[in-house]
């Protein structure tokens, strides 16, 4: 049976006004969501993510429910900033270690969304479990940037994935092989982007309690600049289980399956003569499909794969899709900001009219917030506005 103790902190930090992370710790699983979006926003859904999220993976505590409770999280933050559009943008990335039970042992699995952390700490080794989802990491791994370059890169902080931005959403999973001894710290960034791994696995090490190392950790990234919220949860295994099948993957979650309606009575048909179908004929058909169905995919992909600012009469909104569409497939609205045409400069209004495409939705709605910004400090002192922007991820 495996077994942990825990221990965690969080602090404001020195720049934030308030504390838009949240988390959850108990004797089966570890969270930590660090929310993102204008004033109590991102607080909402990182609370909401983490409430919603416990409550389901403890009616079902497997990698399939933990799955399924993380996207009932994002679809009920999508629902609630679509009904409250001052909690337009709102999100939230997110964490989680869990201890999971498969034919009579059980292991801690990772789940993770955005660039919130999970690392693992043996004999003072630091190895980090999971891969942050932004752009500039996604840059290195395609080698357009070096890991140095990553670090200072103005797209560092744009996130690819996280909960309340797109749905379908992709859910990183992985299973951790542990072993007595040793311990996980799950972080929000702003203790990451704060301290080096060399810096962390020495505030984290066993030599030092589990609540003097939470407290440690928060205070290093206080003392080298607290820019950002900051939390950390620290668990530490007593016992391991053996027997547990590695896993690592990404999952989508499946759509809710609608009820199957009742089939009708089958009604007797004349019997039809058989036509001889050849081997040769069979292979050219499946060939001719297998074709014809790679090609719908691609286009298909081709045709969704882009995200763009567009102008919808005197409304800013943002579109999936190529602009004009692909054959059949047209640009759907995902988003409609809050901001109006005339509130961006004209030269801005111009690109606006002509598409700016970005890489995510997300990165999209940041980037009409900017645009915004920029039409506020071109207006005189005098003038004054109670339009509101997304503010950044905190």
């Amino acid at each position: 049976m495996t077994r942990w103790r825990y221990a965690a902190a969080t602090d404001t930090g020195l720049v934030r006004e308030t504390n838009q992370d949240a988390y959850f710790v108990d004797d089966a699983v570890a969270i930590v969501a660090d929310g993102m979006g204008g004033h109590a926003a991102g607080e909402v859904a990182s609370a909401m993510s983490v409430d919603i999220i416990y409550d389901a993976f403890v009616a079902t505590p497997t990698v399939d429910g933990m799955v399924a409770a993380i996207d009932s999280a994002n679809r009920q933050v999508l629902a609630d900033a679509a009904a409250h559009p001052e909690r337009f943008g709102m999100g939230t990335t997110l964490v989680i270690a869990a201890l999971i039970e498969d034919k009579g042992a059980t292991h801690p699995v990772v789940f993770h969304v955005g660039d919130s952390r999970v690392y693992q700490l043996r004999d003072g080794a630091l190895r980090q479990l999971t891969s942050d989802h932004s752009v500039a990491e996604e840059w290195v791994r395609m080698g357009r940037l070096t890991a140095e370059e990553a670090l200072v890169h103005p797209r560092r902080h744009q996130l690819t994935r996280a909960i309340g931005v797109d749905q379908p959403l992709e859910i990183d999973v992985r299973s951790v092989t542990a072993q007595a001894g040793d311990r996980l710290l799950l972080c929000s960034d702003g203790l990451s982007n704060e301290l080096t791994d060399e810096q962390i696995a020495i505030l984290a090490t066993s030599s030092a309690s589990l609540e003097e190392a939470v407290q440690a950790l928060v205070s290093a990234a206080k003392d080298h600049g607290g820019r950002d919220n900051i939390t950390a949860v620290l668990v530490e295994f007593d016992a391991v289980s053996d027997g547990f099948a590695p896993l690592e993957a990404t999952m989508t979650p499946l759509p809710p399956t609608p009820p199957e309606a009742p089939r009708p009575d089958p009604v007797p048909r004349a019997p039809k003569t058989r036509r001889r179908v050849t081997w040769r004929s069979a292979v050219v058909a499946t060939v001719i499909l297998g074709v014809v169905a790679a090609g719908v995919g691609i286009l298909h992909w081709y045709a969704y794969a882009n995200f763009y600012i567009g102008a919808k009469g005197q409304e800013v909104v943002i579109y999936q899709g190529q602009p004009g569409g692909v054959l059949l497939w047209k640009p759907t609205t995902v988003a409609v900001t809050p901001f109006p045409l005339h509130q961006f400069r004209s030269a801005d209004q111009q690109l606006i009219h002509s598409t700016i495409s970005e890489p995510s939705s997300q990165a999209a709605v940041e980037y009409v917030g900017y645009l915004h910004q920029q039409w506020q400090l071109s207006q005189p002192t005098t003038t004054t506005t109670t339009t509101t922007q997304p503010a950044p991820k905190g």
